[in-house]
């Protein structure tokens, strides 16, 4: 059986656990050996793809993009560890910083978004370039999964046909639900977290750019939806966070995807609920996996099936590497539409 259940490990139980653990276990760093390329945008701005290749790699061989969350980049541990494992199998994986993270710090004037799904035409359009005839799977984790899954389902026809399949894992595909969830008492060092992270990153723009005009009402925003508010929306083009979060959220566009594509979440995921799959309609390309536990990205599990604990990973490569012609088999999929 390919997709056998999450049993957590038995001192992470909670989500929280779960989510802190995912994010603080120790990670074995190896040494940074991806080539670095640049990817230009239509409005001037440009990402940085890293390139991890495999010495048995051969063109028209497995490819596959990794997209990371808020506040994240290629060093962040989960992008390492599945680019790690991938290549490893003889995937070229590519780590993808959105716009102002990590190596692009400074070669971007406007934020990125949860809406920045011409970003990823723009990254796959690149892949396509250094490794033509190559099918692409594509990865999006967190902020960067609602991302993913707004690309395929917004205009289904400008999908390239070089993406083989997706997979989305713990997607906020409606943000004003998780964006909102963050002000919970239990919620909010994580939304402190997240907001210390971004007031910096405009600090770094100010510096780096210093003629970009910054909105006249941000005021150093304590909250998620206040930062959203006052700076990325009308960064972006919006009117409002409300605005934003209504045409970028991910659930109106599922029921449109034709590529194969998994959701992976949680029950006990702090900071997208459960019960934002409430309802949701899904093509029949999509499949919809809700772990028992796991948390926010952590899936830190009892030692058993896989060759470590770090459940999620394993699942990344398993789809990733398995035939798009057979179907995964679920031992533990619940909720709307779910195989």
């Amino acid at each position: 059986m390919l997709f056998h259940p999450f049993r957590p490990h038995r001192l992470l139980r909670s989500g929280h656990a779960q989510t802190l653990a995912g994010a603080y276990w120790p990670v074995r760093r190896s040494e940074y050996r991806a080539t670095q390329h640049r990817v230009p945008l239509p409005d001037g701005d440009v990402l940085v793809v890293h390139d991890d290749r495999p010495a048995n790699w051969a063109p028209g061989g497995q490819v596959a993009l990794l997209l990371h969350g808020l506040v994240g980049s290629h060093l962040s541990g989960y992008m390492v560890r599945v680019s790690r494992r991938l290549v490893a199998r003889g995937v070229r994986t590519f780590r993808l910083d959105l716009r102002g993270c990590g190596a692009g710090a400074g070669l971007a004037r406007r934020p990125y978004s949860a809406g920045c799904s011409d970003d990823v035409l723009a990254a796959i359009q690149q892949l396509e370039t250094l490794c033509p005839q190559s099918p692409i799977a594509l990865v999006g984790f967190s902020l960067s999964g609602n991302v993913l899954l707004k690309y395929l389902g917004e205009s289904p026809a400008r999908v390239s046909k070089t993406v083989e399949r997706a997979m989305a894992v713990n997607p906020p595909i409606d943000l004003e639900t998780s964006v909102l969830s963050l002000d919970r008492f239990s919620n909010r060092y994580y939304g402190r977290f997240f907001v210390r992270q971004l007031r910096s990153i405009v600090e770094r723009l100010r510096q780096c750019h210093p003629d970009v005009l910054i909105p006249s009402n941000y005021r150093r925003p304590r909250r998620l939806y206040d930062f959203d508010d006052q700076y990325t929306a009308p960064m972006i083009g919006f009117d409002s966070a409300a605005d934003y979060y209504a045409l970028c959220s991910a659930k109106q566009f599922l029921k449109n995807i034709e590529v194969p594509t998994l959701i992976l979440t949680a029950k006990n995921d702090p900071l997208v609920p459960i019960t934002s799959f409430d309802g949701v309609q899904l093509s029949d390309a999509v499949t919809l996996h809700i772990a028992e536990g796991g948390g926010h990205l952590g899936y830190l599990a009892q030692r058993g099936h896989d060759p470590d604990r770090r459940w999620m990973d394993w699942r990344i490569v398993d789809w990733v590497l398995q035939d798009a012609r057979r179907p995964l088999i679920h031992s533990a999929a619940t909720g709307p539409r779910a195989r």
